[in-house]
């Protein structure tokens, strides 16, 4: 290893029997340790040899696992994606806001991945449907394009949504294009306090219909009064929703959905090394502006840190709404 940077199938490879040892991973976690350990190498076999013209030199190309989570296998993923979505990008200014939801939800949400995260895009979706919608800001009915995230820089839970969305929208007799104002979309502000009492109605309704599950710690907020006083904290706090910087344009937007629609919770190349079970990796330290530092992690805690953002199988991670939702689209 010393001679090597270390990929995530290495760590695996290397660790996984220390790593079952001392954690229990679900059906699903467990799939994607075998996928990624066996991604491009002979357990999957060959799709093509290639050979040299000059000489007997000859490589196996080995089968990619294709899993979603793959560092290795996002790139033929995302560059379909993009170039369907090359003719959906319209030619005006485009806006980022990010929705995160409160650390005091991550311990929740990990016992209720499937749930808390599609209230996640419940909500804030709702929340840009309807304040576009209304005629004191807007207007319109808005499209959006909402990509989930659930890790932070050192792969602690932090789940947050990415939303793109065009500079305006369709009026509400969908007649014409109503257009933001140059560089503003939604005060911020608003869109965070509507977005918090939406989602802590929907939170509340999913405790009433008992669809949701509370082990460990959490066995507590079962009962309705210590319920109560959880939800009384989220009230008084303050949500985060962030609108970067609008884009200048459909190329900027392009480049950035590059960026962020098939990652990962951490790349390859953020990996510097893996030695007697130790793993050193890269990371921006947002609370210093971004400065990138290093952190060394037990190799066992890296896989453990990295399976908590396993999603529920079948669950959509990148999400359509408003005119741009499938049912809304025009050819």
């Amino acid at each position: 290893m010393k001679d090597h940077r270390p990929e995530v199938a290495d760590v695996i490879r290397s660790n996984l029997a220390s790593f079952l040892k001392r954690y229990h991973p679900s059906k699903e976690q467990y799939q994607v340790l075998n996928a990624l350990a066996e991604c491009q190498t002979a357990a999957l076999g060959g799709h093509s040899l290639l050979r040299c013209d000059s000489c007997p030199y000859e490589v196996v190309v080995y089968n990619s696992c294709r899993n979603r989570h793959c560092p290795k296998c996002q790139g033929a993923a995302r560059a379909a994606w993009l170039e369907a979505r090359e003719r959906e990008v319209l030619d005006v200014q485009y806006f980022h806001v990010v929705f995160t939801l409160p650390h005091e939800l991550a311990p929740l949400a990990l016992q209720n991945r499937r749930c808390l995260y599609a209230l996640l895009f419940r909500a804030a979706s709702e929340t840009l449907l309807t304040l576009g919608r209304d005629p004191k800001h807007l207007g319109a009915e808005l499209g959006c394009l909402a990509l989930l995230h659930t890790w932070g820089q050192t792969l602690h839970p932090h789940p947050h949504l990415h939303c793109v969305i065009p500079g305006g929208g369709l009026s509400l007799d969908g007649e014409r294009w109503v257009s933001c104002r140059d560089g503003f979309f939604l005060p911020v502000h608003v869109l965070s306090r509507l977005f918090q009492r939406k989602f802590l109605a929907h939170l509340q309704r999913a405790f009433d219909n008992h669809d949701l599950a509370f082990h460990a710690r959490l066995q507590d907020l079962e009962h309705p009064k210590a319920w109560e006083g959880f939800l009384e904290t989220l009230r008084n706090k303050k949500w985060v929703v962030y609108a970067k910087p609008p884009f200048g344009g459909p190329q900027q937007v392009l480049k950035y959905l590059a960026r962020y629609t098939h990652r990962v919770a951490i790349s390859n190349q953020r990996l510097l090394s893996l030695h007697d079970g130790k793993l050193t990796f890269r990371y921006k330290d947002y609370a210093q502006q971004g400065r990138q530092r290093t952190m060394t992690l037990d190799a066992v805690e890296f896989l453990r840190r990295f399976l908590l953002h396993v999603l529920p199988k079948g669950f959509m991670r990148i999400r359509y709404y408003g005119f741009l939702a499938n049912r809304n689209r025009w050819e």
